[in-house]
């Protein structure tokens, strides 16, 4: 289903009537069904939905991460000028990261247990740059700056830090190598409200100084609406909504995006509900 919100003037990604399947013993399962959306320069693109969806597998597409049994069926996603479906393996390695960076949900399962925060830092810039091991360590220091995390933590092992200090530790070493996208896959999801909000704040404050776009993934649509310029609406591995945070917020159009908003607990009702629950009655 084609959406004229979808498409953007100025786009950095393109992604068309991609089709995702899963094998399985007596057939496939289709997760990703002929889905289409551009993401502008510089613009937080949200993509939102329930559980099970397909988002996580919108964004390992755009990466081209995925494994058996899960594999791109069908449709283009293009950077600029190239369609990456057609790169070969070791030019896709030269994108990721360089170009393409992701920040995955779980802080802990990206950084490497047995590495020094510095040693991670020079794996990833070495490789992509070969800048010597000083110029690295000098990069990585001044992205610790940007996210306020002191210099002389960097010999320091993933365990000694905070959830949210290990989540903002992926977040520079994402920004590293100054990609063009960032896609964000619920990433803050196990962290509490405050450190959260905090996050999010320095995304966005980094996003504008350096000028990336970003994917930011995540089933909190309250939550996206007020980080986003543009929101697409997930249900059953297609999209049934796009259009700007503002319109999705006030004016949903799908019924699934009002059933979404629906959802959600509404504070003020708490009294009535408490006496619905008093009176054994459903809140």
């Amino acid at each position: 289903m084609e959406h004229e919100q979808a498409f953007h003037h100025d786009p950095l990604l393109r992604v068309r009537d991609l089709c995702v399947d899963y094998i399985m013993d007596d057939g496939h399962f289709r997760a990703v069904n002929t889905v289409s959306f551009d993401i502008g320069r510089g613009e937080i693109f949200g993509l939102a939905g329930e559980s099970g969806c397909g988002k996580s597998t919108i964004a390992f597409s755009v990466n081209s991460l995925h494994k058996p049994p899960a594999f791109i069926s069908g449709g283009e996603i293009w950077l600029e000028d190239r369609n990456l479906r057609e790169l070969a393996e070791k030019d896709l390695n030269m994108v990721r990261w360089s170009e393409i960076a992701m920040v995955f949900q779980s802080a802990m399962n990206s950084l490497n247990p047995v590495l020094t925060v510095q040693e991670q830092f020079v794996d990833v810039i070495q490789w992509h740059k070969g800048w010597s091991k000083e110029e690295a360590i000098d990069r990585a220091m001044k992205m610790m700056d940007l996210v306020n995390i002191p210099r002389e933590r960097i010999l320091d092992y993933p365990h000694q830090f905070s959830g949210g200090m290990r989540q903002r530790l992926v977040i520079a070493i994402a920004l590293s190598l100054s990609p063009k996208l960032i896609i964000m896959d619920e990433p803050t999801t196990a962290l509490d409200v405050v450190v959260q909000r905090e996050i999010l704040q320095q995304i966005f404050s980094l996003k504008e100084e350096f000028g990336f776009s970003v994917l930011f993934i995540t089933h909190d649509l309250a939550l996206m609406t007020q980080l986003s310029d543009r929101i697409a609406i997930m249900r059953h591995g297609e999209i049934v909504e796009v259009n700007t945070s503002s319109r999705i917020r006030n004016q949903p159009e799908h019924p699934y995006t009002q059933q979404l908003w629906a959802s959600f607990p509404n504070i003020h009702d708490r009294d009535a509900s408490k006496e619905k629950f008093e009176q054994g009655e459903p809140a």
